[in-house]
């Protein structure tokens, strides 16, 4: 085991707050901090002792680093990426592809010679992106299609005149199907049209708001947020159709293939699969594609997906329902200490307190804002606090194992 340098992002919609304050430097940050990287990505690798990146480390021993089984399965790829995300304003509304849909989508865009780089690239590889984020705090967020019974009662207590017909289009159909007729109808409007709709949108928010209705009131402040942070934008109807999602701390939520989505406020602890393949679908002044976004969601529709981790004392283990990532949440009390119980090659990153990591290799102590490298070779890793209790997370494949 490894001490590991994780790496920021300072993208425009982050804190300047909960990074730099887990990290122990200057609060506020002169500029956002976004998300901080533990992982062997190829854009921002961490770096072990010595300047060396865990990605070299990982493709010079690819059998050290995951076991031979591991290594020949995910061909000396890390196939997760564990972040620390702390966002300040929505991200933009975006989904992922499925295994297949990604395998195809990165073949088709190969064989055309579109470059990895090029702005209007879907598929920058042949892989999926689940992820899960994990609230460290209290963390808001848009997720999957809301049942189409709620929305059509959503819609017609705002009653916006320009949008009545799609309203009785949903009504016709309040399934799965009317929600992607009305989503098709929304993002494909000419941008006239939505210059014309959103504002609408937005004074009808204004005036249910004022009639003092409490059943959508979180839903419809935040489409006055994203109508004044992005007018003219055709995601902010399309985020009338969402489900307005607040997790509390230590809740996990789960982003399958094709599930609409966009984190909006809070930190949490995010895991995903170490792809690159986004396709936007609104909030943003990226390029939009929209005849591959219609392909690629998915429509259904109802709450969205909780996991329920497996506890076992200080332990609890988010089990996806993907084997690209499994995540281990250790709460340690004062003196407290736990088993990693997971095997394979695994990163864990101490968010709150101090920790001392005891296996075959030795013995390491690891403060917060940092990260540990565990190869498949360090089995059974126990993790202790040291001077007060400690929050840690441990991101590892989700093959078979402990």
């Amino acid at each position: 085991m490894e001490l590991l340098e994780g790496t920021v992002r300072p993208y425009a919609w982050g804190s300047r707050t909960h990074i730099p304050a887990l990290l122990g430097e200057p609060v506020p940050s002169p500029h956002p901090q976004a998300e901080l990287w533990f992982g062997a990505h190829v854009d921002d690798p961490s770096r072990l002792p010595g300047g060396r990146t865990l990605l070299h480390a990982i493709t010079d021993d690819p059998e050290g680093a995951f076991g031979a089984e591991r290594a020949e399965h995910w061909g000396g790829r890390l196939p997760f990426l564990l972040k620390v995300l702390a966002a300040e304003e929505p991200l933009s509304l975006q989904t992922h592809p499925s295994a297949e849909q990604a395998v195809a989508g990165f073949a088709r865009e190969e064989a055309a010679g579109l470059p990895r780089t090029a702005s209007t690239r879907n598929y920058r590889d042949a892989l999926p992106k689940p992820e899960i984020l994990c609230a460290l705090e209290e963390f808001h967020a848009l997720a999957g299609f809301r049942d189409a019974r709620v929305t059509l009662r959503l819609m017609r207590a705002l009653d916006v005149p320009g949008l009545r017909h799609h309203t009785e289009l949903l009504a016709a159909q309040p399934d799965p199907d009317g929600l992607r007729a009305v989503f098709t109808t929304w993002i494909t409007l000419p941008q006239r049209a939505v210059d014309q709709l959103v504002p609408e949108l937005l004074d009808a928010c204004v005036t249910l708001l004022k009639s003092g209705t409490d059943e959508f009131d979180r839903e419809v402040r935040t489409l006055l947020d994203l109508g004044e942070r992005y007018p003219g934008d055709a995601g902010v109807l399309a985020a009338l159709l969402l489900n307005r999602v607040v997790l509390a701390e230590g809740e996990c939520l789960f982003q399958p293939a094709g599930s609409p989505h966009a984190y909006l406020s809070g930190c949490g602890v995010e895991l995903m699969a170490n792809s690159d393949n986004v396709l936007r679908a609104g909030l943003t002044p990226k390029h939009v594609d929209v005849p591959e976004l219609l392909r690629i969601l998915d429509f259904r529709c109802g709450p969205p997906t909780l996991l329920r981790p497996e506890t076992d004392g200080p332990r609890s283990v988010f089990h996806a329902p993907s084997e690209y990532f499994r995540l281990v949440r250790l709460d340690l009390p004062d003196d407290g200490a736990a088993d990693v119980g997971i095997d394979g090659p695994r990163i864990a990153v101490v968010v709150r307190g101090q920790v001392q990591l005891e296996g075959a290799g030795g013995t390491l102590t690891v403060p917060q804002g940092r990260a540990v490298w565990l190869p498949s070779a360090d089995r059974s890793v126990e993790v202790a606090a040291v001077d007060g209790p400690a929050l840690v997370f441990v991101a590892g494949d989700g093959r078979p194992g402990r």
